[in-house]
């Protein structure tokens, strides 16, 4: 049998997939060289060098031209690394280096073929961090484990995603707060899981909840009370609704609720009709 011809100038997508070309990209908002320098001379010492690693940073030394979800978005759709390691400048490697970070992706393989991302400190339910680092707060912690463990938020310190995850963070969000939260978030709206893991690093630097803080706070809560909001959905081929209750579910998207829903539409869209004729006349 023949193979199919397809049209001049058409490519295969599968043939085209971007292979990595390097293992680690190391990813940094810079705000203080010294800083970012001492922290990739950690990283270089601890394994993460040529001829597989790489390092990108956005400089915001003289202000901040980029906020974290515009610079994690440029390092998403550049960085050439099977993961990235989106990290503070600000952090030092201990005894953690590249064979451990190599050892901890190898453990995720085998337990979840469909781990995201992970890092080394987040919330895995309400009320509950697990934690392992050294910081301001902790010297060598780890609490909450055993590691790896499954959680719905992760630190900004130091998280490692997986390229192939295909993660963004949202357009219309700007700031340096919240944006571990939202890639867990989305992560798991894309079928992929987020983890806490055992690899232990210090974060030199301190968060700071100002007024900042704040304001990105009512904005997240604001932006997905309207994102995850239940929903009616319409398509081409049927109608259904969406929530988070299963039973609302279940009684919305039998066959009667939706008739009678489809016949309210159609009454409130013939009514705004009408009174668009009347306003006109």
């Amino acid at each position: 049998m023949n193979d199919p011809v397809f049209p001049v100038g058409t490519v295969s997508a599968e043939m085209l997939a971007r292979q990595p070309s390097m293992r680690y990209s190391i990813c940094s908002i810079v705000t203080k060289p010294i800083e970012y320098d001492r922290m990739v001379a950690g990283f270089r010492a601890g394994g993460f060098g040529s001829p597989d690693c790489e390092y990108l940073f956005v400089n915001n030394a003289a202000g901040n031209r980029f906020d974290a979800h515009a610079a994690y978005n440029l390092f998403f759709g550049t960085a050439s690394g099977a993961y990235l390691i989106l990290c503070h400048q600000d952090v030092e490697l201990l005894e953690d280096g590249r064979a451990r970070l190599d050892a901890v992706i190898a453990e995720l393989d085998a337990l979840d073929a469909h781990w995201g991302l992970f890092g080394n400190a987040g919330g895995t339910r309400f009320g509950q961090l697990a934690i392992r680092i050294s910081d301001f707060n902790h010297d060598n912690a780890a609490e909450n484990g055993p590691f790896p463990i499954r959680c719905h938020s992760l630190d900004e310190n130091f998280i490692v995603a997986r390229r192939d995850a295909n993660l963004a963070l949202p357009r219309d969000r700007s700031g340096f707060h919240f944006y571990g939260t939202e890639l867990c978030l989305f992560a798991e709206m894309l079928g992929w899981n987020a983890y806490v893991v055992d690899f232990h690093l210090r974060h030199h630097g301190a968060g700071t909840l100002d007024a900042a803080f704040s304001n990105e706070l009512n904005f997240v809560i604001n932006k997905y009370q309207s994102v995850l909001r239940p929903r009616w959905v319409s398509t081409t081929c049927t109608d259904l609704f969406l929530s988070p209750w299963w039973l609302v579910n279940a009684l919305a998207n039998r066959k009667r609720p939706l008739q009678a829903v489809r016949y309210v539409g159609r009454f409130v869209e013939r009514w705004k009709r009408n009174q668009a004729g009347r306003s006109g006349a």
